[in-house]
Parts: C-alpha cells; sequence; structure tokens
C-alpha cells in the first residue's frame, strides 16, 4: 500500500501542476488571432505616397484619432459602424462654438504613445498639418472635409486643441475620424526629420509613431504584420486580443485550406466563389457579409483619350457589357447589380443605372459615333483583385468584339496598380472605388469632379457637374439637396465616363469562435472589437 502512495502522489502533483500549463495555453490561444490576406500594408504611413488599402488598417490600429465612429448591430452576431453617430476616442469631449465656426476638442490627460510619452494638443497639430503637407491623398481627404489650411488648427493648451472652419461643412467632423487623421507623436518623429524630410516621411513609412490600441511588434513586408496590445491605451475598452499575427499569404486556395484545417482565425480577402461555398458548408468556418456603403465596381472610360471622348461611344459600351455574365461568373452573386435600373429615382446612392445588355443599341450608337468598324484599344485591371477582375475583363473583351472594339487585356501587378492610375493613361480599367464619407457629394467629389483627384480615373471634366456637387455639399434643404444630387448622377449615368457595375460585398470568414466583427468603411477588419471564446 505504501508503494501505490508514492506512486500515485506524484502522478497526481505532476497532473496538477499541468492543470496551470493547460489554462495558461488555452487562454494564450483564445488571446492571439491569427490572420491571412493577400497581401500586406507596403508601409506603416497612411500619409505616405501610394500607401496601399492594407496600410489604412495599420493607421486604424496603431494610431488614435481624434474621435471615431459608433457601432450598431445589422443582424446575424455582425456589427457595422454608425456613420450618424461619432464618439470620443482620444478627445474625451468636444464643443462646437455658437456660432458654429469652430470646435474645441479636450484631450484625455491620461493618454500615452507607445513609447510612455503624453499626447499633447502639440502632437495634434503636428499631425493635422502632416495631413496637409504631405500632399496628394491625405491632402486630398482633408480638403473634402473643409481642413485645407495649417491656421484652421490651434493649440489652446497642452489638453486642449481647436479647430477653425473656413466654412460650415457637414463633412468637416466625420473627417476627423477617418484613418487620415491620425495622430502622431511629433516629437518621436521630429527626431527623425531632416530639411529635406521635414514630415519624417522616410522614417515612418517603416516605423510608427502612434498611440493606439496596438503596437507594430514586427513587420516583415511581404510575409508578415505582428501586433501587440497597449495595455495603457486610454482611448476605448482595451481589446481582449493580446496579439494579432496577420500573415501574407497570396494563394487563395492555400487561405481557404489553412482556414478549414483551423490553423488560422480569419480571412477576408477570397474570391467570390470560395465565400460562396463556405457560406453553405457545415463546419467550423462562418461567413458575414455587408453590402459596402458608397462603393462599386465600375468599367472606367478615359475621357482624354480618343475615341472615349466622345460621349456616344461610352454609352455604347455601356449598352455592350455583359452583366448578367459578369455577376454570375465573375462575382457569383455576391454583389448588388447597379444596372438595369429604370433611370435616377432618388437621392441615394449608388444606384442602378438604366444601362442593360443591349447589342443593337450599341451598334446604333457605335455608327451615330463614326465608329461603325471598331477599333482597338487597352482594358486593364490590378492583378490584386484578379479573381474577379480577370474574369470580368474577359467577358468584357469577348463582348466588345460583336461591336468590333478588339480589347487587349493589360494585367497590372497590385503592388503597381496606385502609381498606374495615378499617370491617368490607361483607355479602360476595370477598378472598385470607395468612399469613406457616406455622402454621394463626397463620392463623386473623389471621383467625377473636375479638381481631378487620383480617384477620378476617367479625368473626366463637367463644370455643371461640378457646380452640383459643391452646391450639394453644403445645401441644408432636404428637398433642393436631393434635386442636386439626382442632378448630379444623372449627368453621370447619361455620359458614363465610368459604367457602374456592381456594388461590392464585404466578405469576411472566420472560424465560429470568433466573434464581434464589425464592418468599417475602410474596408479592414478592426482587431480593436474580435475576441474569441
Amino acid at each position: 500500500m505504501k508503494s501505490l502512495r508514492k506512486l500515485v502522489l506524484p502522478l497526481t502533483l505532476s497532473l496538477l501542476a499541468a492543470v496551470p500549463a493547460l489554462s495558461q495555453a488555452q487562454d494564450k490561444r483564445l488571446e492571439t488571432l491569427v490572420v491571412a490576406n493577400e497581401f500586406g500594408p507596403n508601409m506603416l504611413d497612411i500619409h505616405g505616397l501610394g500607401a496601399n488599402r492594407p496600410a489604412y488598417g495599420v493607421s486604424w490600429l496603431a494610431y488614435d484619432r481624434l474621435m471615431t465612429y459608433g457601432r450598431k448591430s445589422i443582424g446575424d452576431g455582425v456589427d457595422s459602424y454608425d456613420f450618424t453617430k461619432l464618439e470620443p476616442e482620444l478627445a474625451e469631449r468636444w464643443e462646437v462654438a455658437a456660432d458654429g465656426m469652430s470646435v474645441t476638442f479636450h484631450l484625455r490627460k491620461e493618454a500615452k504613445f507607445h513609447d510612455g510619452s503624453p499626447v499633447t494638443a502639440d502632437d495634434v497639430k503636428w499631425s493635422l498639418d502632416r495631413a496637409l503637407g504631405m500632399g496628394g491623398f491625405p491632402t486630398f481627404q482633408m480638403k473634402a472635409g473643409s481642413l485645407e489650411k495649417p491656421e484652421q488648427f490651434e493649440v489652446v493648451d497642452a489638453h486642449t486643441f481647436r479647430v477653425k472652419l473656413l466654412r460650415k461643412d457637414k463633412m468637416t467632423l466625420p473627417d476627423l475620424a477617418v484613418p487620415v487623421a491620425a495622430i502622431y507623436n511629433a516629437k518621436l518623429a521630429k527626431q527623425h526629420a531632416t530639411a529635406e524630410d521635414p514630415w519624417a516621411a522616410n522614417w515612418l513609412k517603416t516605423n510608427t509613431a502612434g498611440g493606439g490600441a496596438y503596437k507594430v511588434a514586427s513587420w516583415k513586408p511581404g510575409q508578415e504584420i505582428v501586433y501587440e496590445r497597449f495595455d495603457d491605451w486610454k482611448s476605448g475598452p482595451l481589446p481582449k486580443l493580446k496579439r494579432v499575427i496577420q500573415r501574407d499569404v497570396p494563394s487563395a486556395g492555400n487561405r481557404r485550406a489553412l482556414l478549414t484545417r483551423g490553423d488560422i482565425d480569419i480571412t477576408f480577402e477570397m474570391p467570390p466563389k470560395d465565400f460562396a461555398e463556405m457560406a453553405q458548408e457545415k463546419g467550423n468556418v462562418k461567413v458575414a457579409s455587408v453590402p459596402a456603403e458608397n462603393s462599386m465596381w465600375y468599367l472606367g472610360l478615359n475621357t482624354k483619350v480618343a475615341p472615349f471622348d466622345n460621349p456616344k461611344v461610352r454609352q455604347a459600351i455601356a449598352y455592350a457589357l455583359p452583366y448578367d455574365k459578369i455577376m454570375q461568373n465573375a462575382f457569383y452573386g455576391r454583389g448588388m447589380p447597379l444596372f438595369g435600373g429604370s433611370g435616377v429615382k432618388d437621392a441615394s446612392w449608388p444606384q442602378a443605372t438604366a444601362y442593360k445588355t443591349d447589342i443593337d443599341k450599341a451598334k446604333q450608337l457605335m455608327k451615330e459615333a463614326g465608329f461603325e468598324q471598331g477599333f482597338e484599344t487597352t482594358l486593364s485591371f490590378d492583378l490584386g483583385t484578379a479573381t474577379v477582375s480577370e474574369p470580368t475583363t474577359i467577358l468584357i473583351q469577348e463582348s466588345l468584339a460583336q461591336l468590333g472594339i478588339k480589347v487587349a487585356i493589360n494585367k497590372v501587378p497590385g503592388s503597381n496598380w496606385r502609381a498606374a492610375i495615378t499617370k491617368k493613361d490607361m483607355p479602360m480599367l476595370f477598378n472598385r472605388m470607395g468612399g469613406w464619407l457616406n455622402y454621394p457629394e463626397y463620392f463623386f467629389f473623389w471621383a467625377y469632379h473636375g479638381q481631378n483627384a487620383v480617384f477620378n480615373t476617367m479625368s473626366y471634366q463637367n463644370a455643371e457637374l461640378d457646380k452640383l456637387v459643391e452646391a450639394a455639399r453644403f445645401e441644408s434643404d432636404p428637398k433642393k439637396y436631393e434635386g442636386l444630387v439626382k442632378g448630379f448622377i444623372d449627368i453621370a449615368y447619361t455620359e458614363v465616363p465610368r459604367i457602374p457595375v456592381a456594388q461590392p460585398v464585404m466578405d469576411v470568414a472566420m472560424q465560429k469562435n470568433v466573434h464581434g466583427f464589425t464592418y468599417w468603411f475602410h474596408l479592414q477588419p478592426d482587431y480593436r472589437q474580435l475576441y474569441k471564446q
């Protein structure tokens, strides 16, 4: 009996000792999220020239903004950001002046950057000045909210900051809640600035200077980025996930296999076909799908390149597109059709055009335009979106051949796509465009307005449309506003420099033990809300 006790007691003690270890391992798995994307950020600085969409996600996690958006439930365990509700983030509160021409923000006094230094109003001013001073996308984005001059940004004291308005603009406050309005650690960044590089752009491409909920623990371009929770974050509820490993896995098939095996927790870049199949499968994977607001897939026609400077040619192509085949064979039904409507009926956006496949009508328009025999051209697309874009462009190529239009397809590597569209020398392109601020006039300000921003990929200019867009931005009367919006949509759909095809769906596939997914306008997952159980 004594020998049995001698054997049992050590075994029991060893098993009891193993329980905490197993519990700790389980806790670690629940606190770590493994993600697989097609590709990751091409830099860590959202203000940098050519920053890609995953770089928006870095900004969202590693930096704070003065304010953020609220959230709302949209059913099936999925939340969405609420564009109608602004909430505190770095600023604990704010007041709009009685005359409506300034907003005063009160910063959280306990807020710190990742290096432990306090966040001050000087950091806020330097950051917003930087967004204006860097030029390109961040400067255009700030301008969309009438944030145009450094003189608009005033340091009142260490924890009080004021924004002076050039005009009363409903987009000003929402614009301070988008990724571009990130607040940088000015003291740290300035240590790496030079006379030639006053905004430390070179250093911030590969380093962060933020105070957001997550720190970038490591970044290996083309391989992975690892986030670690910043436990001193004070600008919101502390995230439940302590660590996020976001890996680059270019092959969609590999990402799906990793998810099915349980080797990763979530992926949000898969072909529509895979999402359609996974949504029907029974297993450990679930799919969340949300229509992407203020967004569309479209065929862009460069109005500065003949013969696309001829509206009748553009209309002919709009009638020649094989819309139904594209929806079935490229999108697998995962998108909202933006064709076959009954004309512009209200101020909703995006809404369907009246175009539908009608080859006879397309041929007649080509004849009226003087191109009865057709012509040769090139259609470009981003290889990073090949799962949708490649079958779509092939279907377009086949359909336009019926009009005598010979189309050569140009496949542009994803890393070069932003630079390629900036040149605006591609005759035709199939592309996706989305607007952060959920107003139709915001989309048009970026995509159609004569200021010719980078996202006006068609180099389209129309003075009448510009006037309607500018008036809608500041119109407060609902009936007048609706008339203005219907007016500029009608012009855009009549002249069709951009032929809408579909409103995309934001699809995310994840393990069933992952919860808290929230749809955000920048189309990057917010790990601050996700948790595992």
